[in-house]
């Protein structure tokens, strides 16, 4: 018979048997082989998912069962059963049906097609924001990361240390005795570090990667303590410790293009969303922000070109927020690299040449398809200085099975950009979709790139989409600060100060003093950008 157990269940102290609800049947055994470390999904028709021993159940974003791994025996029922074989983004899946016999163990060689090799072009796909331990319903092991990371092929992995909602920091110890090197599973092309989450949830949340040290304060504003200081003093500190910084999942509430700041100061006060990223962006103290997130991609990125377009230098990069601790959560239980940021690395793969590469803007982030931006012969972070009418030409290449069109956008608007059919008859995944543009240059301005996606069961979030950071084009030496864009965020920063009088926890004046004198040093940056 395939599993004898107890059948009952204690309920108020009083035992239900539960024999009528068994199903008995005859057991087989598979034998899983894919030739590399893959993500493998086991289910039969009812959509039950059966797994090997002693490994966590879990479940992504759609309810699919999965777990990681190579050459792997697990014991299942002789039904009808459908295994899939997946290795993150850059691979498509494969799957087949059998129904086992009793008693057999049954060799399953399957493995996914590669649909692009980022690496082999010097690019390495990194989670800003995953959490090996934040509550939860087990405890996240260490192997369960690595064979999560091998098992998905992401090349950068960020382990974040942090609170949940009072003072205690879940991974802490880990941090402090893996603080400043590779964590054990790491090789040539697979780098893991642990960093820190700080964390406000009236001013936002930063991750930080590849600290030298861990630092003296994660959080501010739990537990009875003061929203203060600004996160100005956590950012300052951590790139003090040679840390990449940026703010995690930053909008939840929805935005678009053309909407007031008031949509997203306002509402819903402490809900973690981003809300002091406006002046730190301005002052030089943020590297990042990870419009790739469980939280609203769309209204993140309608404040993404707002920032930029006001004259900020911002990479753009993904943080999934996904939790090892996690086996049925939503997108919290998804694999780790569900969403990435790809860096245009110098040279090897490390920690300091992949956070390098993101400081340099050489990014774009994804859920899936690979996107390319070229201006000029030039790609994200590059600055171009150019002439008033000077024409310059702008392609934007996209490929995966989920893009649906891909676009060019500057400081004004999208541009230009192409689609295609949905679900065209026999296209291949590697089928790219290009569009180009000649733009005439009249003011400075940024371009980027981004992919528009049809639902797909490989996107594991409500929204499919990829965009690169900006290609800066400086046009008579002006940087660019569109002042639609300043103005907007300078009216933001009346609204935080106003938030944060009326909301913020602070014990004395001179605490509200230090909020609004960083607010101060922000305007003078955004006025000084108006003229």
């Amino acid at each position: 018979m395939f599993a004898e157990h107890d059948s009952s269940v204690m309920v108020d102290g009083v035992r239900i048997e539960l024999d009528t609800l068994l199903r008995p049947t005859q057991a087989a055994r598979l034998r899983l082989v894919a030739g590399m470390p893959c993500r493998w999904s086991v289910t039969s028709e009812d959509g039950s998912g059966w797994f090997p021993r002693d490994t966590p159940s879990r479940y992504d974003y759609h309810g699919r069962p999965y777990f990681h791994g190579d050459d792997i025996v697990l014991e299942v029922p002789c039904v009808p059963l459908t295994i899939t074989v997946a290795r993150g983004m850059e691979y498509g899946e494969a799957s087949l049906e059998l129904e086992p016999q009793p008693g057999e163990e049954r060799l399953v060689e399957l493995a996914p097609r590669r649909i692009y090799d980022a690496a082999a072009r010097g690019w390495y796909g990194g989670d800003m924001h995953v959490h090996l331990d934040w509550a939860g319903d087990l405890v996240g092991a260490p192997a369960d990361a690595a064979a999560a990371q091998h098992g998905e092929d992401l090349h950068v992995l960020n382990l974040l240390a942090g609170n949940v909602s009072g003072r205690r920091g879940y991974d802490r110890e880990a941090l402090e005795h893996w603080t400043d090197v590779d964590l054990p599973w790491s090789d040539a092309t697979h780098v893991a570090r642990m960093g820190v989450e700080y964390r406000n949830d009236l001013l936002g949340h930063v991750y930080a990667f590849a600290p030298r040290a861990a630092p003296g304060r994660f959080h501010t504003g739990f537990a009875g303590d003061a929203d203060w200081p600004p996160n100005a003093d956590g950012l300052r500190e951590l790139r003090g410790l040679g840390a990449l910084v940026g703010y995690s999942h930053p909008f939840r509430t929805p935005i678009a293009g053309g909407d007031p700041p008031q949509n997203t100061v306002s509402p819903m006060w402490r809900d973690c969303s981003a809300r002091e990223l406006v002046a730190d962006v301005a002052l030089g103290l943020v590297d990042s922000l990870d419009v790739l997130t469980h939280a609203s991609i769309p209204s993140t990125a309608a404040v993404y070109r707002r920032l930029i377009g006001a004259g900020n230098r911002l990479a753009v990069t993904a943080g999934t927020d996904s939790m090892i601790s996690f086996t049925r959560s939503d997108s919290q239980s998804n694999p780790p690299g569900w969403a990435r940021v790809y860096a245009q690395v110098e040279g090897a793969l490390t920690a300091r040449s992949f956070a390098a590469a993101v400081r340099a803007g050489r990014t774009f982030a994804t859920t899936g398809p690979w996107l390319e931006l070229s201006v000029a012969g030039h790609g994200p972070g590059h600055v171009i200085q150019a002439r008033t009418g000077q024409l310059v030409r702008v392609t934007a290449t996209a490929v995966g099975p989920e893009v649906a069109a891909v676009r060019i956008r500057t400081a004004e608007g999208v541009r230009a950009g192409a689609a295609r059919l949905t679900n065209k008859p026999g296209r291949a995944l590697d089928e790219p979709l290009i569009a180009t543009a000649d733009l005439t240059m009249d003011a400075s301005t940024y371009v980027v790139a981004e992919v528009l996606c049809d639902r797909h069961p490989r996107t594991l979030a409500s929204t499919g989409y990829a965009l690169t950071s900006p290609v800066y084009v400086e046009v008579d030496g002006r940087r660019v600060a569109r002042r639609e864009d300043v103005v907007w965020c300078l009216e933001w920063l009346d609204l935080l100060e106003g938030l944060v009088r009326q909301h913020g926890r602070l014990v004395g004046a001179y605490q509200f003093g230090d909020h609004v004198s960083l607010l101060e040093q922000a305007r003078a940056v955004y006025r000084s950008r108006l003229s």
